[in-house]
C-alpha cells in the first residue's frame, strides 16, 4: 500500500458539499416511528461461557419491522450498578460470534452491548440474525451494498440503522445500565452504523467510529476499487441507467449527513493507507460532524487502523467523559 488519497493537510480541511435529499429527516422520522410501532420486547437470558469476571446475557430484541435481532450483553461482575454502557456495531460481513470475542469494555468496567447485524455473519464471526426482508430486494451484486438499492424504502441499511437505534433502546431498558450514559462505537461498517445512530439519537453520551464505512459513497466508488464499495461499482457497470437512482438512495444513508446532525462528543480514527474506507471519505464525515470532535490519524496503516492503539485511545476518551 501507499498514500493514494489527498495529502493530510488537505484532508484536514476537506469538507465537500453534502448531497442530501429534502425529505431526509422526514424519511427517518417515518422509518423510526414505524419501527417503534412494534414492541421492543428485550429479552436478556443469562448464559455461561466460563467467564469468571463477566456476566453474559444472550439478547433478543425487536428491530425494524418488529423482527428479532440478536446480541450479547456483557456486565463486569462486582461493579456497582447502574453502569455506563458501550453499544457496539460490527464490521461488514461479521456476526456477533461468542462473548469471548468481546471482553475489552467489560474488563474496563463498562456494560457492553453487541448488536448482531441482520443477514451477516458468514465472512468472519458467525451471526444469528436473518434478514426476512431480503427476498423482496431488487437484483443486486452479491453482498449487501446494493440490496434494495433502487428505493430508500427498500434499501438494506434502512433496516440495519433502525435495528441499531433499537439496540440502544434495548440496552437502556436493562436495570444494570445507566440510560443516560450510553455510548456507541464500531469499526468500518460498525463505524458507519455508529454515525447513523449519532444523527438519529442525539442524546447518546459519546460516539466512537473507527475507520468508518458508509460515508461519502460517490467519492468512495470513484477512488477505490476495494471491496465492499466495489459492489456498487460492479452493480452500476451492469445497470448503467441507474446511476442517479442509486446515488439518490445512498444519500439517505450517508454518514456525512448523519454526522451533520450529531452533537455528542466524538472520537474518530482514520488510516491514510486505507483503501477500503479511503481517508477523504472519513474526513468528509469528520469535518461535517456537528459535535465536539477529535480524530486519531494512523499514517502508515490500512483498514486495520489503529487496532489496539485506538482501543487504548477510546478507553482514555471514555474515562475523560
Amino acid at each position: 500500500m501507499a498514500f493514494f488519497d489527498l495529502p493530510l493537510e488537505q484532508l484536514q480541511t476537506y469538507r465537500p458539499k453534502r448531497s442530501e435529499p429534502a425529505d431526509f429527516d422526514a424519511f427517518w422520522t417515518e422509518t423510526l416511528n414505524a419501527t417503534r410501532q412494534h414492541p421492543l420486547n428485550p429479552i436478556f437470558e443469562q448464559v455461561d461461557y466460563g467467564l469468571a469476571t463477566v456476566e453474559t446475557y444472550d439478547v433478543t430484541f425487536n428491530g425494524y419491522g418488529g423482527q428479532p435481532i440478536k446480541g450479547w450483553l456483557l456486565l463486569p461482575r462486582n461493579q456497582p450498578h447502574p453502569l455506563p454502557c458501550i453499544v457496539e456495531y460490527i464490521g461488514y460481513g461479521g456476526g456477533r460470534g461468542f462473548p469471548t470475542d468481546w471482553l475489552t469494555w467489560s474488563a474496563a468496567g463498562y456494560a457492553h452491548f453487541v448488536m448482531d447485524t441482520r443477514g451477516q455473519g458468514s465472512s468472519s464471526r458467525g451471526g444469528d440474525t436473518p434478514d426476512p426482508e431480503a427476498d423482496g430486494a431488487n437484483p443486486h451484486y452479491p453482498g449487501f451494498m446494493t440490496r434494495g438499492i433502487l428505493r430508500p424504502e427498500t434499501y438494506y441499511y434502512r433496516r440495519v440503522f433502525s435495528d441499531a437505534v433499537r439496540a440502544v433502546e434495548a440496552a437502556r431498558s436493562h436495570a444494570a445500565i445507566d440510560a443516560s450514559r450510553v455510548a456507541v462505537s464500531g469499526g468500518s461498517q460498525g463505524g458507519g452504523i455508529t454515525l447513523a445512530v449519532s444523527g438519529l439519537l442525539t442524546d447518546v453520551l459519546a460516539v466512537m467510529p473507527d475507520v468508518p464505512f458508509l460515508c461519502h459513497y460517490r467519492r468512495a466508488t470513484e477512488i477505490t476499487n476495494a471491496h465492499p464499495y466495489q459492489e456498487i461499482g460492479r452493480y452500476l457497470k451492469t445497470h448503467r441507467n441507474n446511476i442517479d437512482t442509486v446515488f439518490n438512495t445512498l444519500s439517505y444513508f450517508d454518514g456525512v449527513n448523519f454526522a451533520a446532525r450529531a452533537n455528542a462528543p466524538t472520537l474518530f480514527s482514520v488510516a491514510l493507507m486505507d483503501e477500503i474506507c479511503p481517508p477523504s471519505t472519513v474526513f468528509a464525515a469528520y469535518n461535517h460532524y456537528a459535535g465536539a470532535k477529535q480524530i486519531r490519524t494512523y499514517a502508515y496503516n490500512g483498514h486495520e487502523g489503529g487496532a489496539t492503539f485506538q482501543i487504548n485511545e477510546k478507553i482514555k476518551f471514555m474515562r475523560e467523559l
